[in-house]
């Protein structure tokens, strides 16, 4: 079975960065994933891509949430990607 693989998108200073990320800590004690970490201000292009957007959640290479990141939608992506393998 493929690991599946959360990317988080975030910049230091965010405070719903720091909300999401805590979401997706608590998600861990569930779901069995890895939490790829990925501050935009390291990459022009993805400051162009995602800067006001922050916080963006990819799972599996797929962008499933961003801005407000809830706990119940990410949870349920999860279940779905998990059916998916």
């Amino acid at each position: 079975m493929q690991q599946t693989v959360i990317t988080f998108y975030t910049r230091k200073g965010c405070p719903l960065c720091e909300k999401a990320k805590k979401i997706i800590l608590d998600l861990k004690e569930e779901w069995n994933f890895t939490l790829e970490e990925i501050n935009i201000d390291e990459s022009d292009e993805l400051t162009e891509a995602y800067g006001i957007m922050i916080p963006v959640v990819h799972i599996n290479g797929e962008e499933v949430a961003f801005g407000i990141i809830n706990k119940i939608d990410i949870s349920n992506r999860l279940q779905e990607k998990s059916k998916n393998f």
